[in-house]
C-alpha cells in the first residue's frame, strides 16, 4: 500500500517545476562527459549474474566440509604423506614438535609445576562449587589437558575447570536432579552434560559454527561474568562459615537468606578466621606478584601453600574437633571409566541436551577470548575452530573418564604465560603432575579446611569484575551496556540461565531495532571534489540545489524496513519543497546504495512505490552505487526497465553531474 503523504506539496512541485527541465540541463554536458557516464552505467548494468542461491548453498557445504589447509592435498602424493597431512591438521603436535628444543622443556616444566600448584587447590574448590567430590575437579584436570595438548593451538592456555562453568553446572544440573537427595543420578547427570558439551563444541568446530558463541556479545560476557562472581563468591560464605545446610539457588536474595537463617542455627566463626585470614595472605602475594613481574611464582605457589599450613595448622592442633569443617577422604588413583554412567536412555536427556549446549557456548566464549588475548600478545594466531574441535573432543574424552566440562580458565593461562611458557607442553606437565598427586598424596588432603578452598575461590574471583570494560561500554553504546546490566541483574537477582536469556534477548533487540529503523543520511559534495558526504558530519559538505541524496545506512533493504524507509524519502522531499527559503525546488532523488548489500521483492516494491510517488510530483530517481546483488535483483524485477537505464549510475557524483549538467567547481555553481 502505498504511503499516506501530502500529495499537494508534490503537486505544487509538479506546477512551478516540470519534470522535462531536467532534459534542458541534461544537454549541458559534453558529449565526453555524457558518454564516459553511459559506459560506466553499461559496467553496473552488464555485470555477471552473482552465484545462485543453489551455488552458494553448495560452496558453503564445500566450505565446511572441507577447509581451506586440506580440501586439495595434492592427489600426486602417495596415500601415506596425505594421511601424514591431515593428521598434522586434526594433531597440531605433530608440526611444531618437530622444533621443540631442550631449552623449550626447561621453560615449559617450570611454567607447568608452577600451573599445577596453582590448579590443585583450584580444581578441588571448584568441583565444590559444581556440588561433586573433590577427585572430579582433580579428574578434570588431568585427560582434558592431555588432550588438548595434542590437538590445540594456542601456547598459554590453561586447561581445566573454572568458576563460571561450575556454576553453571550446579545452577542448572541440581534443578534436574538434587544433588545432596541423590549425589549419585547427580554425578551421572554432569558427566552426560559434559559429553554434550563435548559433542557440540566438536560439531561448532567441525561445521565451523564458530559465528554461534557471538550472539552472546562482549557487553553481555562482561555482566555474565561480573555477575556470576558475586554469585560465587556469595556461596563460598558456606564454606567460610562452616554451614552445613544451604540453598541450591544461585540468585543473591536465597543465598542471603541462607546466610542469615545459618546465623540463628549453627555456624562456626573459626572457620571465617582461618578462611580470611589465608585469602588475606593470598592477595598480597597478588599484589606484590603485580607490583613486580620476576615474583610471578609468588601468587601462583599461595593456594597451595595455604592448603598445606592450613593442612598442617589443623593435622597438629586437632581443629577439626574443634568446629572446623574438613575435606576428609579424595579418592585417589587414575582416572576411572565413566562410559557406563552416561545416561543416553535417562528421562532427563533432553535437560542434558540443554545444559550442554548452555555450557559448550559459556565455555567456548571463555577459552577462545582468553586464548586469543595472549596469542596476540604473543604475536601469532589461534585457529578458533580448531580450537572447538579440540575442546570438544577433550571433554568428550573426559565425560567418558570421570571428569566435568574443561575449558581454558583465565586466572591459570596468565600464571602460565608469566612464567615462560613455550607450548601447550606445560598443560602435559600439570596434568601429569595432578595425575601423580592423585596417585600418592591424596591421603594428605584429608584434613585440608574446606574454609580454605572457600578463600581460594574467593582470592580468584576480581579478575572476572571487569569495571572499566563496562563503564566504556557505557560510553561508547547505551544498548550495549543495557545487555551487560541485564545479564548482571539477571544472574545476580534470578538465575544463571536467566541472565544469559537476558544478555541475548537484549543483544538480539538491538539487532531487530537497527533492522528496523536503519538511519538515512543526507549527502553533499566536499569543496571542490567530486567526493560526496554526510551534510550533518562535515559543515563544509554542500547540498546540491534541486537535488536530494540520500545514503541509505543499512546492510539489507528488505520488509523489516522498506516501508518506513520508503515513508522517510518522500515526507523527506515533501518537507523541503515546502520551505519558505528553498532556493530551487527538489527535482531529483538521488539513492546512494553503497551500504545496501542485499534487497528482497519487499524492497523492490517500496522502490516502486517511490518512484511512482515523486513521478506524479515531477521528480526523477536515480540509483548510484548498486552492489551485486542489488542490481541483479533490480534487473530480474525489471526495476531497472520502469525507471529507465539513464538513472542507474556507477557513482553518486555521475548521478549528480547528470542531474546540474555541469562539472561542479564550487559551492555555489550547483
Amino acid at each position: 500500500m502505498a504511503a499516506s503523504l501530502p500529495t499537494d506539496a508534490f503537486a505544487a512541485a509538479a506546477s512551478d517545476h516540470v519534470f522535462t527541465v531536467e532534459r534542458h540541463d541534461e544537454l549541458q554536458l559534453s558529449p565526453e562527459d555524457r558518454k564516459r557516464i553511459t559506459e560506466r552505467t553499461k559496467w553496473v548494468l552488464d555485470s555477471p549474474d552473482p552465484p545462485s542461491f543453489r551455488q552458494e548453498i553448495l560452496g558453503s557445504i564445500k566450505n565446511v566440509v572441507c577447509s581451506q589447509k586440506n580440501k586439495k592435498p595434492n592427489s600426486s602424493q602417495p596415500p601415506l604423506a596425505r594421511v601424514v597431512v591431515f593428521l598434522r591438521y586434526v594433531f597440531p603436535i605433530l608440526s611444531w614438535a618437530r622444533n621443540y628444543k631442550a631449552s623449550m622443556f626447561k621453560d615449559d616444566l617450570l611454567a607447568g609445576l608452577t600451573l599445577a600448584s596453582l590448579c590443585i587447590p583450584q580444581s578441588i574448590g571448584y568441583a565444590a562449587l559444581a556440588q561433586l567430590n573433590p577427585q572430579y575437579g582433580l579428574y578434570t584436570s588431568v585427560v582434558p589437558p592431555l588432550i588438548y595438548t595434542t590437538m590445540g593451538t594456542s601456547r598459554e592456555l590453561a586447561i581445566g575447570p573454572v568458576a563460571v562453568v561450575s556454576l553453571l553446572i550446579s545452577a542448572m544440573c541440581s534443578k534436574v536432579v538434587n544433588p545432596v537427595v541423590d549425589p549419585v543420578s547427580y554425578t551421572k547427570l554432569v558427566f552426560t552434560v559434559t559429553f554434550f558439551t563435548g559433542a557440540f563444541q566438536a560439531l561448532f568446530g567441525l561445521f565451523r559454527l564458530g559465528f554461534l558463541i557471538d550472539f552472546l556479545s562482549q557487553a553481555a560476557i562482561v555482566g555474565f561474568m561480573a555477575g556470576a562472581a558475586i554469585v560465587i563468591g556469595l556461596q563460598q560464605l558456606k564454606g567460610l562459615l562452616a554451614i552445613s545446610h544451604f540453598t541450591t539457588k544461585t540468585d543473591v536474595v536465597s543465598v542471603l537468606i541462607a546466610v542469615v537463617k545459618s546465623f540463628r542455627t549453627s555456624w562456626y566463626p573459626q572457620n571465617f578466621i582461618l578462611g580470611c585470614s589465608f585469602l588475606i595472605f593470598i592477595l598480597i602475594t597478588r599484589i606484590i606478584g603485580k607490583r613486580n613481574r620476576k615474583l610471578f611464582w609468588l601468587p601462583a605457589i599461595a593456594p597451595l601453600v595455604s592448603v598445606i599450613l592450613s593442612t598442617a595448622i589443623v593435622y597438629l592442633t586437632g581443629a577439626d574437633e574443634h568446629g572446623i569443617k574438613i575435606i576428609k577422604h579424595v579418592k585417589g588413583g587414575l582416572n576411572p571409566s565413566s562410559i557406563s554412567q552416561l545416561q543416553f536412555n535417562s528421562p532427563h536427556l533432553r535437560e542434558s541436551v540443554k545444559i550442554g549446549i548452555v555450557c559448550a557456548v559459556i565455555a567456548l566464549t571463555e577459552a577462545v577470548a582468553v586464548g586469543r588475548s595472549f596469542a596476540t600478545i604473543k604475536g601469532y594466531s589461534m585457529d578458533g575452530n580448531k580450537e572447538m574441535i579440540a575442546m570438544g573432543f577433550m571433554n568428550v574424552a573426559g565425560s567418558m573418564s570421570s571428569c566435568y566440562v574443561a575449558t581454558g580458565s583465565f586466572s591459570r593461562t596468565a600464571v602460565n604465560f608469566y612464567a615462560g611458557c613455550q607450548t601447550a607442553v606445560s598443560n602435559l606437565v600439570m596434568a601429569i603432575t595432578v595425575l601423580l598427586m592423585l596417585q600418592f598424596l591424596t591421603g594428605l588432603l584429608y584434613y585440608t579446611p574446606v574454609a580454605i578452598l572457600s578463600s581460594i575461590i574467593l582470592s580468584a574471583l576480581p579478575g572476572l569484575i571487569n569495571y572499566t570494560e563496562a563503564y566504556n561500554i557505557w560510553k561508547v553504546d547505551k544498548l550495549d551496556f543495557l545487555a551487560c546490566a541485564g545479564a548482571f541483574f539477571g544472574v545476580l537477582f534470578a538465575s544463571v540461565e536467566m541472565g544469559l536469556m537476558i544478555a541475548v534477548a537484549v543483544s538480539f533487540a538491538k539487532i531487530i531495532l537497527n533492522a528496523l529503523r536503519p538511519r538515512v543520511q543526507e549527502l553533499g559534495r566536499l569543496p571542490g571534489t567530486d567526493i560526496f558526504c554526510e551534510v550533518d558530519q562535515y559543515s563544509v559538505a554542500h547540498a546540491v540545489p534541486g537535488v536530494l541524496i540520500i545514503r541509505l545506512n543499512s546492510g539489507l533493504l528488505c520488509f523489516t524496513n522498506a516501508n518506513p524507509l520508503r515513508d522517510r524519502i518522500l515526507n523527506w522531499v515533501a518537507e523541503e519543497n515546502q520551505k519558505e527559503d528553498i532556493k530551487r525546488p527538489i527535482n531529483g532523488v538521488i539513492l546512494d546504495m553503497s551500504s545496501v548489500t542485499n534487497i528482497d521483492y519487499a524492497g523492490i516494491l517500496a522502490l516502486e512505490e517511490t518512484n511512482k510517488k515523486l513521478l506524479s510530483g515531477g521528480i526523477k530517481l536515480a540509483i548510484a552505487s548498486p552492489r551485486w546483488q542489488v542490481i541483479h535483483k533490480l534487473k530480474v524485477a525489471k526495476f531497472v526497465d520502469k525507471v529507465g537505464r539513464d538513472c542507474i549510475f556507477l557513482t553518486v557524483s555521475e548521478a549528480v553531474d547528470s542531474y546540474v549538467g555541469s562539472k561542479f567547481t564550487g559551492p555555489g555553481n550547483c
